[in-house]
């Protein structure tokens, strides 16, 4: 999916260089003002090697935090039964 948002934004910046309004070329590619704006916001500048880099990124980050939780969740246990408490 991130690939397609790239690949249309690209095509809109060529289509308003040549003289159609974002509303127009929205239309042809049938997204909304409000999602090329979001997609401006969210991918704009961005290359396809860059945005599969950054969603491997996140993925990676995702897992060293549910693993950082895993890990807390386990201090906590074995500190609660070093103090005796069960």
């Amino acid at each position: 999916m991130t690939e397609e948002i790239i690949h249309k934004l690209r095509e809109v910046d060529v289509l308003s260089g040549q003289g159609q309004t974002v509303a127009q070329v929205g239309k042809q590619l049938g997204v909304t003002d409000n999602t090329y704006f979001r997609w401006c916001k969210s991918h704009g500048g961005l290359r396809i090697d860059q945005a599969k880099r950054m969603k491997d990124l996140e993925a990676e980050n995702a897992r060293l935090q549910k693993a950082v939780a895993e890990l807390t969740i386990d201090k906590i246990i074995l500190k609660e039964v070093a103090e005796g408490k069960y």
